[in-house]
């Protein structure tokens, strides 16, 4: 996921997408601690794509605050 595809999403679809991505995280560490993770840098993914997806949200907010 690129920050780009975020760009043109309002709020509520990425508080959407953050909650997804949140869960996946969780299920993706439970994976990791019971050794049933093949790719370890699947962590890192969603990581990043969580504060992606955190950084659209937060200039979703700014842009309401100048406008």
């Amino acid at each position: 996921m690129k920050y780009t595809d975020l760009e043109g999403k309002d709020a509520k679809a990425l508080n959407e997408l953050l909650k997804e991505k949140k869960l996946l995280l969780f299920k993706v560490k439970s994976k990791l601690r019971t050794m049933q993770l093949s790719n370890p840098n699947e962590i890192k993914e969603i990581r990043k794509d969580i504060a992606r997806i955190k950084t659209a949200i937060s200039s979703l907010k700014n842009s309401e605050v100048k406008a």
